[in-house]
Parts: structure tokens; C-alpha cells; sequence
């Protein structure tokens, strides 16, 4: 199971207000969250979503991530096969 730019996507939008659309998303995967409008309240927040949603707790460095490369990076090494 990993997390796909879609569904990150979709929680910025669900969690943080901020709505990028997932090609956006990947084309600007290099750019800093706030650039993209999402601050740290709204990146926990997307943290908090994941956590309900697939019932794993995410990596505690997950809320310091600064662009969605790196956290997606960060979260999906991180999630359990099968999850």
C-alpha cells in the first residue's frame, strides 16, 4: 500500500483547504508546501487524515516533511505492505 499523488491530492484538499490538482502536484512535487498554500496546521492535519484512513501511525518526521516528494517518500517507506 502506498500513498499516490492523488490521494495526497485529495487531503490537501480534505485537511489543509488547499486544492492543487494531482498533475500540478506531480509537476511541482519539488515545491515547498507552502508555496502550495498548506502550512504546518494543514500538514498535520493531512498527517491525522492518513492515520484514520489506513489505521497506521505515520513517521513522526512526517509533519517537518517541506514538499510532497519528500513526504511522500518519507510516508510510503514507511507504511507496512498489505496495509
Amino acid at each position: 500500500m502506498s500513498i499516490t499523488v492523488d490521494e495526497l491530492s485529495e487531503l490537501m484538499k480534505k485537511a489543509a483547504g488547499v486544492t492543487v490538482t494531482p498533475a500540478d502536484l506531480q509537476d511541482r512535487a519539488d515545491s515547498g508546501f507552502d508555496v502550495l498554500g498548506v502550512d504546518s496546521l494543514g500538514l498535520l492535519g493531512i498527517v491525522g487524515e492518513l492515520e484514520n484512513r489506513h489505521g497506521v501511525p505515520m513517521p513522526v518526521d512526517a509533519e517537518r516533511c517541506k514538499t510532497p516528494r519528500q513526504f511522500l517518500d518519507l510516508v510510503n517507506s514507511a507504511m507496512p505492505a498489505g496495509a
